[in-house]
């Protein structure tokens, strides 16, 4: 999210509002459920790692005065090594896994009764997002997004079943089931 807003300010400064308006422009329907309040956390953040600054900016007689943030030298060097970036985004399939090993290994749940828990979840994902694709109003260029996560949470549900197999094999410890 950090290299996000500053990508964005690189264009102009801009008060957290602003901000957050480009983001769900640029997001489409999936911008609906970002937490407006993460904004200014994340600004903040950047503030104390001295990628950006702000200043009080007048307000106009019936809004209050706002925060006009801008990037710092270290912020636009930071987005032009993000930009540069050529690796793809992963979603976080290490910490999940650790997950199901770790319950597994303490006897903490069920690691199959997990590995179903976040299918359910990205099943939800999965129809939510294939809905917004389906609706005629979304931008074409929104809707390659929508593409991509719709194409991404298939993936993401082939490893699911692909843990489900393993895991169904193994006791709740994690050995190999005995066979009889």
């Amino acid at each position: 999210m950090q290299d996000v807003v500053l990508a964005m300010l690189a264009k102009e400064p801009a008060h957290g509002y602003e901000l957050r308006r480009r983001l769900r422009d640029a997001l489409g329907p999936l911008g609906d459920t970002m937490n407006a309040g993460q904004i200014y956390v994340t600004l903040a953040r950047l503030g104390k790692a001295g990628l950006v600054t702000s200043e009080r900016a007048d307000g106009l007689p019936d809004r209050p005065d706002r925060r006009v943030y801008a990037l710092t030298p270290a912020g636009q060097q930071r987005v032009a090594g993000w930009l540069a970036e050529v690796s793809w985004p992963k979603p976080d399939l290490t910490e999940f896994h650790l997950k199901l090993v770790a319950a597994a290994a303490a006897r903490l749940a069920d690691p199959v009764a997990l590995v179903d828990a976040q299918r359910r979840e990205v099943l939800r994902r999965l129809r939510d997002t294939q809905l917004a694709a389906l609706d005629r109003s979304v931008d074409p260029i929104a809707g390659l997004l929508l593409e991509g996560v719709v194409l991404r949470l298939r993936a993401d549900l082939e490893w699911l079943e692909a843990c489900e197999r393993m895991w169904a094999d193994r006791d709740r410890t994690g050995r190999k089931a005995q066979q009889a």
